[in-house]
């Protein structure tokens, strides 16, 4: 989701970690899954990125048990 959406608004995962005071690997690393945020981190990408923080955990409460933490398969 995170990715989708940095991609639909033509953003560098450079550009979002610049944003937010960080280095371009924090951002890879949780689009990769590898990296889960905290909620002040969450709140920050969501603002950049201008995503419905309520929209994102809606969506997360609704994908399996099973596949909840997991990366998407690209």
């Amino acid at each position: 989701m995170i990715k989708a959406r940095r991609v639909e608004l033509g953003l560098t995962q450079a550009a979002v970690a610049h944003s937010l005071g960080r280095h371009q690997p924090f951002v890879a690393n949780i689009e990769s899954g590898e990296r889960r945020l905290d909620v002040v981190e969450f709140m920050a990408l969501a603002d950049i990125l201008e995503i419905d923080p309520t929209a994102v955990v809606s969506a997360l409460k609704a994908i399996p048990d099973g596949r909840k933490g997991k990366p998407a398969k690209s």
